[in-house]
C-alpha cells in the first residue's frame, strides 16, 4: 500500500508540472494546458467546459490586459465593454497563437509573418465534444437556414431536400456556427467565429466522432507578408452569459466611418411574405406604404422583381422610381432588393448583375441615393468562401459611400461586421418565417425552433427572421398571436421586417397597432430572464426609460414562464401586458403590479411593456 501511495503522489506531481494555467480577469474562466495529452482544457467556475485537441505549443506567455469599451448603433446593447487577459505562444517558424481569456469566453487566432506567395496555412483548431453532451447544432448550408435540434450525439442523419424536409440515411459531418452545448449542468458554451477581414474566408466545423475540426472555406489566394485567421470564439457561462454576450463584436474591428448620423435602424413593412411577386406591382407597393403610414413605420421594403414593374399592364407605365417617390412623399423610406448574382442566378429573380463590377456598383448605388432609396437588401450569396467575404465587404463600403443601409439575405451568419460596418443592420442566415412560403415543415417545428434561436443564432448578431404574422402564408402557422408579437422583441435586428399583410395588421386591436408603431429596434440593454433552449425564452430589453419583456412557449402544452424582474427596481409608472386567452384571442391588460410569472398557452407568448 505504501508503494502504491508513493506512485500516486508522483503522478499528481507530474500532472501539476505538466499543466500550465491561465485565467480571465475575474478568475471564473481558466485555461489549463495539458502538455502530456496535448490538450487545452477550458473551465468555468472549476467545471470543464471545452477541450482543444492536438495543441502545438507547450506554454503561453502573458502579453497584456485588453479592455473593450465602445458604442454600437444597433444590437442587444449600445454601450459594450469587456476585459480579457491576452496570452501568446509560438507554433512554428514565423507563426504564433494569440489567445484572449475574457470574462465571458475565449477568443484565439493564428498569426503568421514573412509569408512568400504562400497558400493559406492549415487550420489547427479541433474541439472535443464528448458523446452524451447536450448540444444544439445546425447542419451547414451556404445560407445557414436550418434548425438547431437538441441532441446528445454527433451521429445525426443528414437532412436533405428543400428546407431540410427529407431525412437521409447518411450521417452528417458538416456543421455551421453557432454551435451551443451544455457540457455541465447549467454551464453552456457557444462556438462561433468573428472578425472576417480581407483575404480571409469564413470557416465551419467538420467532425469525426467527438472531434470537431475548424475548416476554412475556399481561399485560393497566395499570401505575401503578414496574415492571420479570424478569431475563433467560444462564449462560456450560464445562459444569461451566453444571451447577453457581445464577444463577437468585442473582438471585431471598429468602424472607420466618421459620419454615422444617416444610419437609422427601424421597423419595415415587407411585401414578399404575403405577395411573393408583389414588388413588380405598383398598386401592391402602395398598400404597404400606406400601411407603414398608418402604423407609423419608418421603412418599406420593395423586394425582388421591381425591375419588371413597367412590364405589368396594370401599372400603366409606373416604374421603381415612381414607387420610391410615392414612399418618400408619404414620409416612408424605401429599401430595394438586389440579386448578388454570385449564388442563385439562373432561374432566380432580378435585378441581376448590377453590383458585381466596382464601376457598376458605384453607378447603381449613386442612382439609389439620388432617387431617395434609403437602403438595399442583397440576396443569394454562395457561402463562406473568400470571394464572398471580400464581395460582402465591397458592397458594405460602397453602400456606405452612398448612405445606404444594408440587409444581407440568403447570406452567411454575421461574424462581427455589424461593428465594423454599422450600415449593416441585419442578416438573414436563419430559418425564419419566410419558410411558411416554401414547405409545410415549419408549421409544427416553429415554436420549438423559435425558442432555440435566442440562445443560438441571435446571440451572434442581428437576425432577419421577418417576424410577426397573424394570418397565414402558403402554409399555416400554429403559434399564437402573443407568440408572434413577442418575436418582434425577442429577436434583435436593426431592420425588423414585419411579415404579415396590411389587412391583417390593420385588423388587430388599436393597442397592437400602437405597439408596432412604437417598437424599438435598438436596445440600450438586454437581460436574460428565464428559459431553456427549445422550451421557452423570456428576455427583457430596455430602450430609454421603457422595458420590453417578451416570452414564448416552445412547447405544445401550457407553461408558466418565470418573469422575475427585480433588476428593474420599483420606480415605474405603468405596464401593459399582451398575451393570449384560452380561446386564442388577444388578452390586453393594463396592470398595476409586475408579475413574477405569466401563464402561457401552448405555443403561446406575451409582451410586457413597462414605462419607467
Amino acid at each position: 500500500m505504501r508503494k502504491l501511495f508513493s506512485i500516486t503522489i508522483l503522478w499528481g506531481v507530474a500532472l501539476t508540472l505538466n499543466a500550465q494555467r491561465y485565467a480571465s480577469p475575474n478568475g471564473k474562466l481558466q485555461a489549463q494546458l495539458m502538455n502530456v495529452d496535448k490538450k487545452l482544457v477550458i473551465s468555468y467556475e472549476k467545471r470543464k467546459v471545452v477541450e482543444l485537441a492536438d495543441i502545438q505549443f507547450n506554454q503561453m506567455t502573458f502579453v497584456r490586459k485588453v479592455t473593450d469599451d465602445y458604442q454600437m448603433l444597433e444590437g442587444k446593447r449600445l454601450h459594450c465593454s469587456n476585459k480579457a487577459n491576452e496570452y501568446q505562444a509560438p507554433i512554428g517558424d514565423n507563426a504564433k497563437i494569440v489567445m484572449r481569456l475574457y470574462n465571458d469566453g475565449v477568443a484565439f487566432r493564428y498569426e503568421y509573418s514573412g509569408l512568400q506567395e504562400s497558400k493559406i496555412p492549415a487550420e489547427q483548431t479541433t474541439y472535443i465534444i464528448p458523446e452524451g453532451t447536450k448540444r444544439w447544432m445546425q447542419q451547414w448550408s451556404d445560407g445557414y437556414e436550418g434548425f438547431f435540434p437538441l441532441s446528445t450525439t454527433a451521429n445525426v442523419k443528414t437532412l436533405t431536400g428543400f428546407g431540410g424536409s427529407v431525412v437521409s440515411d447518411d450521417i452528417n459531418t458538416h456543421w455551421g456556427y453557432p454551435l451551443l452545448m451544455e457540457p455541465a449542468d447549467g454551464v453552456f458554451a457557444l462556438v462561433t467565429e468573428a472578425n472576417i477581414e480581407r483575404r480571409q474566408s469564413a470557416s465551419s466545423l467538420f467532425n469525426k466522432g467527438e472531434f470537431f475540426s475548424v475548416v476554412q472555406d475556399q481561399n485560393d489566394l497566395l499570401l505575401t507578408g503578414d496574415w492571420h485567421t479570424p478569431w475563433r470564439v467560444v462564449i462560456i457561462g450560464k445562459l444569461a452569459d451566453i444571451v447577453q454576450s457581445t464577444l463577437v463584436t468585442d473582438v471585431s474591428e471598429p468602424s472607420k466611418l466618421i459620419d454615422t448620423s444617416w444610419i437609422k435602424p427601424g421597423v419595415v413593412s415587407w411585401i414578399y411574405w404575403a405577395n411573393n411577386h408583389g414588388s413588380n406591382d405598383y398598386n401592391i407597393i402602395k398598400k404597404y406604404v400606406d400601411m407603414a403610414v398608418t402604423l407609423k413605420l419608418p421603412y418599406v421594403l420593395i423586394d425582388a422583381e421591381w425591375d419588371e414593374m413597367d412590364k405589368v399592364a396594370s401599372n400603366e407605365g409606373k416604374t421603381i422610381e415612381d414607387a420610391v417617390a410615392y414612399a418618400n412623399a408619404n414620409g416612408v423610406k424605401p429599401i430595394i432588393w438586389y440579386n448578388s448574382s454570385v449564388g442563385w442566378v439562373n432561374g432566380a429573380p432580378g435585378p441581376k448583375y448590377r453590383l458585381n463590377k466596382p464601376e457598376d456598383r458605384e453607378k447603381e448605388f449613386a442612382w439609389c441615393e439620388r432617387i431617395g432609396v434609403a437602403g438595399v437588401k442583397i440576396d443569394f450569396f454562395s457561402g463562406d468562401n473568400q470571394m464572398n467575404m471580400d464581395y460582402c465587404q465591397d458592397l458594405l463600403e460602397s453602400a456606405a459611400r452612398h448612405h445606404l443601409l444594408v440587409n444581407f439575405h440568403g447570406a452567411p451568419i454575421p461574424r462581427g461586421w455589424q461593428r465594423t460596418y454599422p450600415n449593416l443592420l441585419s442578416t438573414e442566415g436563419v430559418y425564419g418565417a419566410e419558410w411558411y412560403n416554401n414547405v409545410p415543415t415549419f408549421t409544427k417545428k416553429a415554436a420549438c425552433h423559435n425558442a432555440t434561436l435566442p440562445y443560438t443564432r441571435n446571440v451572434i448578431g442581428p437576425m432577419d427572421y421577418t417576424p410577426c404574422a397573424f394570418s397565414d402564408s402558403q402554409h399555416p402557422h400554429i403559434t399564437s398571436k402573443g407568440h408572434e408579437l413577442a418575436l418582434t422583441v425577442l429577436y434583435e435586428s436593426g431592420l425588423q421586417h414585419l411579415a404579415d399583410r396590411p389587412e391583417s395588421f390593420l385588423a388587430q386591436p388599436q393597442e397592437v397597432q400602437t405597439f408596432l408603431g412604437q417598437l424599438p429596434t435598438v436596445w440600450d440593454e438586454t437581460r436574460f430572464v428565464s428559459g431553456y433552449p427549445g422550451e421557452s425564452a423570456v428576455l427583457a430589453r430596455r430602450s430609454g426609460n421603457s422595458w420590453y419583456v417578451a416570452g414564448i412557449n416552445g412547447k405544445d402544452e401550457p407553461q408558466t414562464l418565470a418573469t422575475k424582474l427585480g433588476f428593474m427596481g420599483k420606480k415605474w409608472k405603468k405596464a401593459q401586458l399582451f398575451t393570449d386567452d384560452v380561446s386564442g384571442q388577444w388578452q390586453i391588460d393594463n396592470i398595476t403590479k409586475l408579475p413574477s410569472q405569466i401563464y402561457s398557452q401552448p405555443r403561446g407568448g406575451f409582451v410586457l411593456v413597462i414605462q419607467k
